[in-house]
């Protein structure tokens, strides 16, 4: 990769190849957005918000995960204790407390700028994982500015706004999102301290800034995540320390004063954790949670190689590029950015493929280390010229056209309608994937990467801002909640037995009881203004429950749906106790 102003090339023997600068309007329109550092920021900002917002307002809330969160941060505003972490009474402790204090701080505004039912809007919940895949996308053009121009710069952040992981975890209201935020900020600044002393740059007053950088990121990823964000950062270090035999430029990193900043922010709510439940949360979060992850945690084993065969969907349409700059990265291995760039990637995707538990998501704050990778490779005219590889342009066709009909099928499926307005939207997707595809040569492979994040765009507006809200039979709980804000009765209180969803809970109140059918009846039979929520696999003992103690009851609206969670149809009965309107 590059490490002096005079950049050298991947591999060698390579012929040169006419340059990729076309008068093709779309390229002019790239050249003159990323004619400045500013221009490129505005540009980058502005195409995340059309691949992410999609969906993001209208996408009703995901179980199981998603909900977990806003639910935690919902009770933690409601109670006004900001240090416990709750689902309804149980604790929740499999993550320490920096995603619900940004989600708190989300909701408070939202509610003191006057808007109703704030605490039940799941994008209000959603929106600091948003700006955590914005930023993240635009420390990628901060951190690829360190190895490439700034053209590539802008195309490594491009490979990463429209990848299909990413576009996902900026609409989920989880940690992910912000740890890829965290993790990008400190290898960049990593990277511009290592690259420096690779260029024999004078040490004796080291810059600052990119240590606090390196040193708040590092914190903020603990708070969100734990330890995990120091395991890409000592492993990086201990690969490069191999091949330097040295690491004199840690030094630069301040080390004392930077552990010494870290700790001021990571310590005081593990302190007050520590005082408030023991050793509870440690062997909740480090035992329970993530050395459980050494086996299949949750159904979630799978053997190794499954992210590389998912690297495939979850990083286009940069992966087609990515698979071609292969060859040239392995040849520029030895090379300072090069080196760093796989000393961020290769360990920790070892160790990923390696445990038993696997989820899509675990690998995406090494996804930006392929795209800067990838934009070198592009940029220097080195992409492999394999048939084999070259062959994998056809996917930039082939995943929307194939996305296009599954999307359409399991609408179908779902709700009995082929979303019709969905249709244009797949329709131009397929065209600029399939001019993507067409177009592709590696003297302007630019232009093709260009059609394609057009493609991406066109398929997550059709996918997220027009198929998925319109599925309501997969998201019962947004029915059973619309179904209960229409009573007319005050405090009204409900209980669900059968469809025990986190959703469930959320969308409804924190007070939601969750039992089974004999249960639901003698909570109905407590008062007025109560209602039972029960799955027709659960009416049998409420009914059974309810004629044994004499309970008198009306069935108010019985909803029918599909627990995504499980994977099978429910059909939910609404019943009220006798008088409650």
């Amino acid at each position: 990769m590059v490490d002096s102003l005079q950049p050298r090339r991947f591999g060698a023997g390579q012929q040169s190849v006419r340059p990729a600068h076309s008068s093709r309007r779309l390229f002019m329109a790239f050249e003159f957005a990323t004619a400045s550092n500013w221009r490129s920021v505005l540009f980058l900002t502005l195409t995340c918000l059309v691949l992410f917002l999609p969906g993001f307002f209208t996408i009703p809330p995901i179980d199981r995960d998603e909900v977990r969160f806003a639910q935690a941060t919902k009770q933690m505003v409601e109670s006004g204790d900001y240090v416990d972490i709750r689902f309804q009474d149980d604790v929740r402790y499999k993550k320490p407390v920096g995603i619900y204090w940004l989600q708190a701080g989300v909701l408070k505004t939202a509610s003191a700028l006057g808007l109703q039912r704030a605490q039940v809007r799941i994008w209000i919940y959603r929106v600091p994982s948003l700006l955590g895949a914005i930023g993240a996308v635009l420390l990628t053009y901060w951190t690829a500015l360190a190895f490439v121009t700034r053209q590539g710069a802008v195309l490594a952040a491009l490979m990463m706004a429209s990848c299909v992981l990413l576009g996902v975890e900026a609409r989920l209201a989880k940690t992910d999102a912000m740890l890829l935020f965290t993790a990008t900020a400190a290898m960049g600044a990593m990277a511009r301290v290592y690259l420096s002393w690779q260029r024999g740059e004078d040490p004796t007053h080291p810059s600052w800034g990119p240590p606090a950088i390196f040193w708040t990121a590092l914190a903020g990823g603990i708070l969100l995540k734990g330890p995990l964000i120091l395991m890409f950062v000592a492993l990086a270090m201990a690969v490069l320390a191999l091949f330097d035999k040295s690491v004199a430029w840690f030094g630069r990193m301040r080390p004392v004063w930077g552990l010494m900043w870290m700790l001021v922010l990571v310590l005081p709510w593990f302190v007050l954790i520590f005082l408030r439940a023991g050793d509870t949360f440690f062997a909740d979060s480090v035992g329970g949670d993530m050395l459980s992850k050494l086996g299949a945690q949750e159904s979630h084993g799978a053997p190794p190689g499954l992210y590389l065969l998912l690297f495939w969907i979850t990083f286009w349409p940069g992966a087609p590029l990515a698979a071609m700059a292969a060859p040239a990265v392995w040849r520029a291995r030895r090379e300072p950015g090069a080196q760093f760039l796989l000393a961020w990637l290769v360990p920790s995707w070892i160790v990923f493929e390696a445990v038993l538990t696997k989820l899509p998501h675990y690998v995406l704050p090494l996804y930006p280390a392929i795209a800067i990778l990838t934009a070198g490779a592009l940029e220097r005219r080195v992409l492999s010229r394999s048939t084999w590889l070259t062959r994998g342009s056809a996917w930039w066709f082939a995943i929307p056209a194939a996305g296009s009909v599954l999307v359409i099928i399991g609408a179908i499926k779902a709700i009995h309608q082929p979303v019709f307005p969905a249709w244009p939207l797949f329709a131009v997707a397929m065209v600029f994937g399939l001019i993507a595809w067409r177009l592709f040569e590696d003297s302007r492979a630019e232009r093709s990467l260009l059609n394609a994040v057009i493609a991406a765009a066109l398929m997550a507006a059709g996918t997220y801002g027009v198929v998925l809200p319109r599925l309501t039979t997969v998201f019962p709980s947004q029915e059973v909640a619309r179904a209960l804000r229409t009573v007319t009765c005050v405090g009204p209180k409900a209980a669900a037995a059968g469809f025990l969803e986190p959703s469930l809970v959320f969308m409804t109140d924190t007070s939601t009881i969750l039992t089974d059918g004999s249960g639901a009846a003698d909570f109905l039979s407590q008062g007025a203004c109560r209602f039972a929520l029960v799955e027709q696999r659960s009416e049998r003992s409420f009914v059974q429950r309810a004629e044994a103690i004499g309970l008198r009851y009306n069935a108010m609206v019985r909803i029918e749906g599909y627990n995504i969670s499980q994977g099978k149809a429910v059909s939910i009965a609404i019943f009220r106790s006798e008088g409650t309107e």
